[in-house]
């Protein structure tokens, strides 16, 4: 990416430009059908047919019904009405930290938002907690911590049995993005899936920032879980169109037959419109002729392998966790405690988007470094992204005296103090010269006119 003053930055976090930032086939595919045709959806055209088909194949059988949006939002508020009309039920189990959207129908589900706001949990959404096994309730030491974290699912649906309520839907990100880069644990989702059912709920998988390939090995992030799990309804967004708007709801054909039966038609004005459908097939072309997920798998094996180095040498690095081009570093202050650094993770922020790597933080304590970058990142930019972070750390662990030499503990007085203290220096000044650009040494000045941004970059 390059600012107005032409500065380039290595971007390892923009999961919408999924198969890199304009790319030519898919400004090609876009003016093409906008010189030929746009217009609503209630006029017949051959492209959202042709893509309909094209997202199904890439599907287990039974999700064979698309609904096209504008926007992940649209997907997953659709997601819940398909949900509610089912079996007319009205409630929704969601995870603590869940992130599913803007419209009020989804931050009354996220708690991501509605914990930070002055709204109040509404009495027909439960909160199951987070299955993340490095700082959840059950941890990597847990027996059996799917099975603890599904039961806790289990529970809430009897407790909403038991006061007079009955479930509508689970919904879940595939992999937890906003909650912090949290992968389940194996046979997770099967076990809720199971409890979801027996309530008479359906399962919602999120795939709007999961998708598309990203995991690598599986084109659908809840793939990976196993052929015996199949969720009821997917939805999709953020990359489906590299950059335009456009998504989808994915369901079964009773689940589909359900909703159209309540008489009410479902009719969006611009989901499906020609030119969207014509930009988003082209980006399954290009993930299938530039073989993307292969290189999600290769280049997120070398650059989790470059990671856990980083996590030997540096004491701020408490787990390294992904899969593909889905990782998060959480970053800690006590590898016993597991404190998030979130301060630490902050100034890192900055620090990187100093030497031209643009990265960002999330999580509860947005202490998680998260990295999902287009798909066509290299081994060369992962290289360099560590590199880079290397140094960051580096600075920032010599300046705070949480080298991974020292063995002096955090909890006396004196030594929390003087942290404290150069920390507070270290955020103050600058040990980087802001002119300076790494990534423009590495790669040369772009040559092409880029149309100048009114506003800097900002993370």
């Amino acid at each position: 990416m390059f600012d107005e003053n032409g500065e380039q930055y290595l971007d390892c976090i923009n999961n919408v430009a999924h198969v890199g930032h304009c790319h030519p086939e898919v400004v090609k595919a876009a003016l093409k059908q906008m010189e030929l045709l746009n217009t609503n959806s209630r006029f017949l055209h051959d492209n959202i047919v042709e893509y309909a088909k094209r997202l199904s194949a890439t599907l287990p059988e039974k999700l064979s019904v698309c609904y096209f949006t504008n926007s992940g939002s649209e997907a997953n508020d659709l997601a819940l009405r398909l949900a509610r009309q089912f079996r007319g039920h009205r409630d929704v189990i969601t995870l603590d930290h869940a992130y599913h959207g803007h419209l009020s129908s989804l931050i009354e589900i996220s708690p991501y938002k509605f914990q930070k706001g002055k709204d109040v949990k509404k009495e027909f959404v439960h909160v199951a907690p987070t299955p993340d096994t490095y700082r959840g309730k059950y941890r990597e030491d847990h027996a059996d911590p799917a099975s603890a974290y599904a039961d806790e699912v289990k529970k809430i649906i009897e407790d909403a049995h038991n006061s007079g309520r009955k479930i509508a839907a689970f919904i879940a990100e595939s992999m937890q993005s906003c909650g912090g880069q949290i992968i389940p644990p194996a046979g997770y989702f099967q076990k809720v899936a199971k409890y979801v059912h027996g309530a008479g709920g359906v399962f919602i998988a999120d795939e709007v920032q999961v998708g598309f390939g990203r995991v690598g090995k599986h084109f659908w992030s809840f793939q990976m879980y196993g052929e015996d799990f199949v969720p009821d309804i997917v939805t999709m967004g953020k990359p489906m169109g590299n950059g335009h708007p456009v998504a989808c709801v994915v369901t079964t054909k009773e689940i589909a037959e359900a909703f159209s039966s309540s008489g009410m038609e479902y009719f969006n004005t611009y989901g499906g419109n020609p030119v969207s459908c014509a930009v988003g097939l082209a980006v399954l072309d290009i993930i299938e002729n530039e073989d993307l997920q292969g290189n999600a798998t290769r280049v997120g094996n070398y650059l989790t392998e470059l990671l856990k180095k980083q996590k030997a040498k540096h004491t701020l690095i408490g787990d390294i966790r992904g899969v593909g081009l889905f990782i998060g570093i959480d970053l800690v202050k006590d590898h016993l405690k597991r404190t998030p650094a979130t301060a630490e993770a902050q100034h890192i922020i900055y620090k990187m988007k100093e030497k031209r790597v643009l990265l960002s933080a999330d999580g509860p304590h947005r202490n998680v470094l998260k990295i999902k970058p287009p798909m066509c990142f290299t081994e060369e930019d992962a290289k360099f992204m560590v590199d880079q972070l290397d140094g960051v750390l580096t600075v920032l662990e010599e300046a705070t005296g949480t080298k991974s030499e020292s063995v002096t503990s955090e909890n006396t007085p004196c030594k929390t103090k003087m942290l404290k203290e150069a920390h507070v220096e270290l955020l103050r000044d600058s040990t980087t010269d802001s002119r300076e650009n790494p990534s423009r040494k590495r790669n040369g000045m772009c040559t092409d006119t880029h149309s100048l941004l009114s506003k800097r970059l900002k993370t």
